[in-house]
């Protein structure tokens, strides 16, 4: 039979493991609560940055990427410029040979962008009177019209900055700079 004293240890013990229990139980749902540790949502983010004392409002309509299309280069010989996307203030087109992939082309309207005139504000280069810039080794970018880039990134080795000047000069600069 079980002592007087045993049965107060045992009572002790249980009411012990139920302390820890709740204790426990108590600091993986209290914890959490009191941290702010979720990530802030996109939109949130979004608001931040367009209040910004640097933030630049839409200013001006943003032209459709297919109407840009036009602009880029012909089909010539063994040359094939294909078209792979179209989305507003934007076109992409690969230029291909027999195939291979030498390089992407595409037109941007950055007139809702005016920090991406800056790159062309010191560069002594010109294609038509537009400013040119490298970005990097393997891409030429040129401004029309402080609205339009138009940037060839080399895809191929064979494919380099005397080739990427070429093709710029064969884009209709003067029609996209009436835009």
């Amino acid at each position: 039979m079980a002592s007087v004293c045993d049965i107060k240890l045992e009572i002790m013990l249980k009411i012990r493991s139920l302390i820890s229990v709740l204790l426990v139980i108590t600091l993986l749902f209290i914890t959490p609560a009191c941290g702010n540790n979720e990530a802030t949502s996109r939109f949130e983010s979004a608001q931040k940055e367009s209040t910004q004392s640097n933030a630049v409002a839409v200013e001006k309509e943003t032209i459709q990427g297919g109407e840009l299309n036009r602009y880029f280069p012909k089909n010539k010989g063994a040359y094939k410029v294909i078209y792979t996307q179209e989305k507003p203030g934007l076109a992409q087109a690969k230029l291909k040979r027999d195939g291979q992939e030498l390089a992407l082309m595409s037109i941007s309207d950055i007139a809702n962008n005016p920090s991406a005139v800056d790159k062309f504000k010191q560069s002594d280069k010109t294609i038509n009177n537009y400013p040119l810039v490298n970005q990097g080794s393997k891409a030429t970018a040129l401004l029309v019209n402080n609205r339009y880039q138009i940037k060839i990134i080399s895809r191929s080795q064979l494919f380099d900055e005397t080739d990427r000047k070429q093709w710029l000069r064969q884009f209709d600069l003067a029609t996209l700079a009436q835009l």
